[in-house]
């Protein structure tokens, strides 16, 4: 094993890392360490910049897919590093992508600072949900809109938001304009344009917003590849898998629309669409006696929309059931426009604000995160060493369906 001092910071690795000075590390100064990096190879593209290892076998990895999903012990160097993967302090960073020493000594901030780019339906119902319930993790709410009437309006009315008679602590609200719209350490993104109207209803209305979404998507990615940005983006908009990928295409793409991986990293995205899904799931499971249990042992895995994959329980998986309760979460934004409504509240809150906000405290969550080449939906958390990936031992045939809507997602773009 060879030790190197990068930048202030102890680098693992049994590779050779060319032009960086190696440094005999004991035992005492690796465990002085708050942090340790392992350094591997993974190509570019097909695997992530840097991820938390949870357990040793990761740091035998040679590539990423949807196998990460299924738990697995052994190897890698477990006596060696045993402490630090427990308490999640083990950082893997994939020296091939250019910018690598980016993910070095990065820690996260006490309180957030958050911006808000569309305040729309969906993004003025996920502001509400921030203002209420982050005060405890963001510092401060930047809200910003092409409609400067639209954009007074929320910074008056989400302003307006408190409890009489306490000392209930409220992120601050302020409005932005477009040159500091990455001057925060997470951007939401909930602009979204050709929503079909009620009543003008198609088979996946996420899919019809992709054209649209990502080309406005992709203007963002170029701005945060000029802008050096450094903070974590949410992508909230549908379809939110393929607007991640599409954001991650354009801003690793040069000026001649050639990709150097010289933009956002593959773990600076994530996707917030399964959030909500998951709550559809639970709304229905009490509906039937196979599904009960879904709260405390089911699992939601997949898009927003076609593909979608529901297991009623882990312990005990019923594909049946799972099938049929997957239907149900599926088209229930369906069941919302029969009412004559759009279905946008319980998006914005359960996929938007209440997982953006477990996201920032460390929790376990919904969201989609890189794997092998696609953004898949999947329970996930963000730890000082990266994001976290829930993996475990489960039934083949719900992992058959879930290597399947991988497979889809990733053919999407």
């Amino acid at each position: 094993m060879n030790f190197y001092d990068v930048e202030g910071n102890i680098v693992a690795t049994p590779l050779e890392i060319e032009g960086v000075p190696k440094i005999k590390a004991d035992e005492d100064l690796i465990n002085s360490q708050d942090m340790i990096y392992y350094a591997g190879r993974m190509e570019k593209g097909s695997s992530r910049r840097s991820f938390c290892i949870s357990d040793p076998s990761l740091m035998d990895i040679k590539s990423e897919g949807i196998e990460l999903l299924k738990s697995h012990r052994g190897g890698g160097y477990e006596g060696l590093f045993e402490t630090f993967i427990n308490e999640r302090r083990l950082m893997y960073v994939n020296i091939d992508y250019p910018l690598w020493k980016q993910a070095l000594g990065k820690r996260h901030p006490e309180k957030w600072r958050v911006n808000v780019t569309g305040l729309g339906d969906v993004g003025g119902t996920l502001l509400t949900g921030l203002r209420l319930l982050g005060g405890d993790c963001i510092s401060q709410i930047g809200i910003y809109d092409r409609d400067e009437d639209r954009q007074q309006r929320w910074l008056m009315e989400a302003g307006q938001i408190y409890s009489p008679f306490d000392f209930h602590e409220y992120p601050d609200v302020r409005t932005i304009s477009e040159g500091e719209l990455f001057d925060c350490d997470m951007l939401v993104f909930c602009i979204s344009v050709a929503v079909p109207p009620v009543g003008e209803e198609v088979e996946d209305v996420r899919m019809v917003q992709l054209k649209a979404n990502s080309k406005i998507i992709s203007q963002y990615g170029k701005m945060a590849r000029e802008k050096g940005y450094r903070g974590m983006f949410a992508v909230v908009s549908d379809p939110v898998d393929p607007l991640c990928k599409a954001l991650f295409i354009s801003s690793n793409s040069n000026e001649n629309g050639e990709i150097d991986y010289r933009g956002l990293s593959p773990e600076q995205i994530s996707g917030y669409g399964l959030g909500v899904m998951n709550a559809r799931a639970l709304y229905y499971s009490k509906d039937d006696e196979r599904t009960k249990d879904y709260r405390s042992q089911g699992r939601a895995y997949g898009p927003h929309g076609e593909g979608l994959v529901i297991a009623n329980s882990i312990a005990s998986y019923d594909d049946e059931a799972s099938k049929m309760l997957t239907e149900k979460a599926k088209n229930a934004n369906i069941e919302v426009r029969k009412s004559g409504y759009k279905p946008y509240i319980a998006p914005a809150l359960s996929s938007g604000a209440l997982s953006i906000l477990s996201t920032i405290r460390g929790d376990w969550h919904y969201s989609s995160t890189f794997i092998g080449g696609a953004f898949m939906g999947v329970k996930n958390r963000l730890t000082q060493a990266g994001t976290e990936l829930e993996r475990l031992v489960m039934d083949e045939r719900l992992f058959d369906r879930i290597n399947e809507t991988y497979e889809r997602v990733k053919s999407i773009l």
